[in-house]
């Protein structure tokens, strides 16, 4: 009897061991091959598809006022840098930007909270944001122009309205699917009000939120996109979505092109320096995404 029971411990013990060993992968960097093959060679090919069909329909199309060369587009940049524009129409954008969502967060993620922890208020506002969130960007940009004029404050206001209903929709979200032993388990060691919200439902809730605050990003560029080209005034400075409005007036494909390019360039260039690694860390701190 006392042999079966100490085979017992030991195959639960060898059961235990197993699964630790599973939980425990080997975590090391990853090879230059590694890197090569997963991360550049593939956007790498696709540019090249993408160039390659450029210069097989330039000559289809036979009309530079609807497609312009390569060539002409690298020309149209090359001048930009040369008279030192080509940065300052980045920085007039992402800076705009990047303080336009940072207030969103802000008003954002109380709001959420607000609503996802409030019956009251989720009843009264909840369907609200979910309109807000699907209603096209554009559409705040005459009532803002009218409320507040050809300003900034204009353009903060459009990335507002398009960027809160996303990030506070994100976190409701979030915090709906915190399973409730963990508020009870919160509760019972304290974790009760402000303290339960910082230590157990954010924390909880944060991939729902990390998927609402990267939505949020998107609706407030293509917000502000929307506000500088509509919206176009000289005291404003030339932001990227001038200066697609102003190649547009002008019929400049090349720099048009232009123009979408360095608009396309900022939002991947926010996501993967800023969003791609943010949810990584989520997703690995919960066991998620490991790396082999």
């Amino acid at each position: 009897m006392a042999s079966t029971e100490t085979s017992a411990v030991q195959d639960a013990g060898s059961v235990e061991a197993g699964l630790d060993a599973l939980d425990t992968a080997s975590v090391g960097r990853p090879t230059l091959r590694q890197t090569l093959v997963n991360k550049i060679i593939p956007p790498v090919v696709a540019l090249g598809v993408v160039l390659v069909a450029w210069y097989v329909l330039y000559p289809i199309v036979d009309d530079p006022t609807k497609l312009p060369s390569p060539g002409e587009v690298g020309a149209a940049f090359k001048d930009a840098w040369l008279k030192g524009d080509l940065l300052g129409y980045i920085w007039t954008s992402v800076s705009r930007g990047l303080l336009g969502f940072f207030f969103a967060l802000l008003i954002g993620t109380p709001l959420g909270l607000l609503v996802a922890r409030v019956r009251f208020v989720r009843a009264a506002i909840g369907p609200i944001l979910s309109g807000l969130q699907s209603l096209p960007s554009v559409a705040w940009v005459p009532p803002a122009v009218i409320w507040l004029g050809l300003n900034n404050s204009m353009m903060y206001a459009v990335i507002l309205l398009g960027a809160v209903p996303s990030i506070a929709n994100g976190l409701v979200s979030g915090v709906d699917q915190v399973p409730p032993l963990f508020l009870r388990a919160g509760r019972t060691m304290g974790a009760t009000g402000v303290k339960g919200i910082w230590h157990v439902v954010l924390p909880a809730a944060l991939p729902g939120y990390v998927a609402g605050l990267k939505q949020g990003w998107a609706f407030s560029w293509r917000s502000l996109m929307a506000a500088e080209i509509i919206a176009s005034f000289p005291d404003l400075g030339v932001g990227l979505g001038q200066l697609l409005e102003n190649a547009r007036t002008d019929s400049d494909m090349a720099m048009v092109f232009e123009a979408i390019i360095l608009i396309l360039f900022v939002g991947i260039a926010i996501d993967l320096l800023i969003f791609s690694p943010l949810e990584r860390w989520v997703l690995r701190s919960r066991g998620l995404l490991v790396k082999s």
